[in-house]
């Protein structure tokens, strides 16, 4: 019975990384359809990117901290906030777009 509970969580812990990733992904597509809505420049691109990067390295350590304080050991968990929180930013830059004149 304990060899069958382990496998659960390697499942749900795998999963959980796999959902984190995708939610990372999401949110730079968030970023990449605004810069292409406001005109698809590379200038635009570069700093939507930009900003997508410094937005996960600032929330990455603010949860990889609260991560190391409170869930030692659960990268899955760590990730999946990342990417959650990336993923809320993104889809927040992309409504923003609209507010563009």
């Amino acid at each position: 019975m304990g060899a069958t509970n382990a496998f659960a969580a390697g499942t749900n812990s795998r999963l959980r990384m796999w959902l984190g990733v995708i939610l990372l992904a999401v949110g730079l597509a968030g970023h990449l359809f605004a810069a292409q809505a406001i005109g698809g420049y590379y200038v635009a691109y570069r700093d939507h990117i930009f900003g997508f990067v410094l937005i996960a390295i600032v929330t990455g350590a603010i949860i990889a901290g609260l991560g190391w304080r409170f869930w030692k050991g659960r990268r899955d968990i760590t990730l999946l906030a990342i990417g959650a929180v990336q993923a809320i930013f993104g889809f927040l830059i992309y409504l923003q777009r609209f507010n563009i004149h």
